[in-house]
């Protein structure tokens, strides 16, 4: 609770309904304030000649009205003594109705106020229900307290060289989890059960992150359909996580699940959604912002000079464009991630559509206002900042020119790892780039060598079991006639589509999958990896499950149980990942990121043919080739020394491997042609090997010093 009552209850009451006696308030902070004696309530309305605070009973009953009395511009503010934690509240708007200007005020709205902490219930559109006056169909804002007892328990704070990103759907993570109560399971609770967080940690996984929890939507096209937004990108309260994930108290159980994490280490990435609102393009509901101040939170487009305010712009292809150019909504972007990232500790965030929030108006700039002010505030430039770097405006495709403390999703690694393992042909050039940080895009003297978001799949496309598995997309069950999704999915079924019983195609695609996750995790960046895609999860061959709220999207925890061999390989790979320098902070003499500095460089790094040559410019730009060796090697004070090796060609092939130096040579670790991990070690006594087809092999200098990972 805040100190503000001191200040408000010296004046004198303006006047009394029932229990609720009116002061005048504090314009900040924004939102509604609780303190000992009562509640502030502010907002930012606009144009609006006069802001009515409505209150209500748990039944939604409403028990009294407020004009709220202060006014200084566009906010309005009172103070209401009597107020507790669990009110329920709302707002109607007085002024004008003018669409053209952008006024699109309507007191028969009942509004969610757009700070709000917490909904009573979820948000859920209903057509008839959204024409009666009563706002019956409007969510009721809850006052919330902030003060909770975190235990002494602290963010875990992980370095970025060490991290590992798992993104799961709260819901669908633990929907069918056999360890989970049944009474907990898809909620906030189940997520930090100890079996579920026992899971992740044996996994090796640091970080989580987690589809979007902020209080949505579902779209109406999408409830005629019988469907629902799954995914949750439809946001309509950003400071409030959704009910849906919750026994009985959102906010409190959101807090329990933080927690608990990080008490046992774990990081806690939120995917944040400031593109768009579910209020949608013209003619879409008044429900928040469009209600309160239409012409500041969207964006429209131009009719010459002026905006036309009746056509919404559209960069986030879900009916309009939240406008983070304008002061007010910066400031309900930025106070909002403060809260998220303080009040409810959280450790970054991963933002949707990302190009929207760093437009001036329309054109995208690294040094924007957003950015700026996320720069220098003290909590919000100390968490991890992840950007889907693009969207679907004018010039919406900005990969590689976020701010130097940004990571960005890296659709070049995506694209390129999987049409290198696929056997395409032109594709080993770009393979060594992307193994190595991708510093075609993020230059050397500008970004750290993490700022690249390595990933094969994400929960938009295809799961790491559909992608050996379907060439084509299945997403039939979507109702949109198969044509939605991603149609550049750069996978193979190698014989069949869909799954089978055929054993000499199920033994590549499982080679496939440890060529993908090995691949994913010796590369330089920051990992991204899709739950369940370590126990061969499938969604059937829907790349674009966003309304699939059953069991094509929930994780089926029978598959980890079948597949354990898949899980230790990804534990494996993890645990390398975590213990070489040299997979997790390569320095090379020619990066100067001034991060990265280290004299000569720290590191040294070898490319070879498969006959033991080191590769020349002609065998670089040899479409055909499609096998190759890497060497890594420490240097001044870095003891270090692997080597790697490549063949994604359609035939067995032998590699002569350098000379390790010492007495006791090359051992094998991992060789992705073996089920077991344990198969594949192997003291390596001769000067070569061989690969066979769609298979890479790991190898670590014994001489210098072999332990086994855990």
């Amino acid at each position: 609770m805040t100190q503000l009552s001191q200040l408000t209850l010296n004046q004198e009451p303006i006047y009394q309904v029932g229990a609720f006696v009116l002061f005048y308030g504090h314009r900040f902070p924004l939102g509604a304030t609780l303190d000992a004696q009562g509640c502030n309530f502010s907002v930012f309305a606009g144009s609006a000649k006069n802001v009515e605070l409505c209150l209500f009973d748990e039944s939604e009953d409403e028990l009294a009205r407020f004009v709220l009395p202060c006014q200084y511009g566009a906010y309005h503010y009172g103070y209401i003594q009597g107020i507790k934690a669990g009110q329920l509240y709302g707002y109607r708007v007085y002024g004008e109705f003018h669409p053209e200007l952008g006024q699109v005020v309507l007191p028969k709205k009942l509004l969610i106020d757009p700070y709000a902490k917490a909904l009573n219930r979820p948000q859920v559109w209903n057509a008839q229900l959204y024409e009666n006056e009563d706002g019956s169909m409007i969510a009721k804002s809850v006052v919330v307290d902030d003060q909770f007892d975190w235990q002494g328990v602290t963010k875990p704070t992980i370095p970025v060289r060490q991290s590992i990103l798992y993104e799961l759907h709260l819901k669908g993570f633990t929907k069918c989890h056999p360890s989970v109560p049944k009474a907990l399971q898809g909620t906030y609770l189940g997520l930090c059960e100890p079996n579920v967080i026992r899971y992740l940690k044996s996994l090796g996984i640091t970080t989580i992150q987690i589809q979007p929890i902020a209080a949505f939507m579902d779209e109406s096209h999408l409830r005629d359909k019988g469907l629902t937004n799954y995914w949750g990108y439809n946001p309509i309260a950003f400071f409030a996580p959704e009910p849906r994930y919750s026994v009985d108290n959102a906010v409190e159980e959101f807090k329990t699940m933080v927690r608990e994490l990080h008490r046992n280490g774990l990081e806690v990435i939120l995917d944040v959604v400031f593109n768009h609102t579910a209020e949608g393009g013209k003619g879409g509901p008044i429900i928040s912002f469009r209600g309160l101040a239409n012409y500041c939170y969207y964006l429209f487009e131009q009719n010459g000079l002026q905006p036309d305010y009746e056509l919404y712009a559209n960069y986030s292809g879900c009916g309009n464009s939240f406008d983070v150019s304008q002061p007010i909504v910066l400031r309900v972007v930025t106070d909002c991630l403060r809260y998220w990232a303080d009040v409810m500790q959280v450790d970054g965030f991963r933002f949707d559509l990302a190009v929207s929030v760093g437009r001036e108006r329309t054109s995208f700039s690294p040094l924007n206002a957003f950015f700026k002010a996320l720069e220098q505030d003290p909590i919000l430039s100390q968490v991890k900042l992840i950007a889907e770097p693009w969207d679907i405006g004018p010039d919406g495709y900005q990969v590689g020119n976020f701010p130097y403390n940004w990571h960005e999703c890296n659709d070049h690694y995506r694209d390129n790892i999987r049409a290198f393992w696929r056997g395409d042909e032109g594709q080993l050039g770009e393979f060594a780039t992307r193994l190595m940080g991708s510093r075609d895009l993020f230059a050397a003297e500008f970004r750290s060598i993490h700022s690249s978001v390595n990933f094969i799949c994400y929960h938009d496309g295809f799961t790491l079991q559909d992608l050996v598995s379907f060439e084509q997309r299945h997403n039939e069950a979507n109702k949109e006639h198969n044509r939605d999704g991603h149609g550049h999915n750069l996978s193979a079924n190698y014989g069949f589509e869909g799954l089978t019983q055929n054993p000499d195609i199920n033994a590549l695609r499982n080679r496939q999958k440890r060529n993908f996750i090995a691949t994913l995790f010796i590369s330089q960046g920051f990992p991204h990896f899709l739950a369940g895609d370590e126990f061969g999860r499938t969604q059937k061959g829907n790349n674009n499950a966003y309304c699939q709220d059953n069991e094509i999207s929930w994780v089926d925890w029978n598959c980890c149980e079948s597949d354990r061999d898949l899980v230790r390989f990804t534990q494996t790979m993890i645990h390398f990942r975590q213990r070489f320098e040299l997979l997790n902070h390569l320095r090379l003499g020619d990066d100067s990121f001034p991060g990265n500095k280290t004299g000569m460089g720290a590191h040294g790094v070898r490319w070879y043919r498969p006959d033991g040559q080191l590769m020349t410019p002609r065998d670089w730009n040899n479409g055909l080739a499609k096998a190759i060796m890497v060497e890594y090697y420490g240097r001044y004070g870095c003891s270090e020394h692997l080597l790697v090796l490549f063949n994604a060609s359609d035939k067995p092939l032998r590699f002569y491997l350098p000379d390790p130096g010492g007495q006791k040579g090359w051992y094998r670790w991992v060789d992705t042609q073996y089920e077991q991990v344990s198969d594949s070690e192997k003291m390596l006594s001769g000067k070569n090997t061989i690969l066979i087809e769609h298979s890479m092999q790991l190898f670590e200098n014994q001489s210098i010093g072999c332990v086994r990972p855990r």
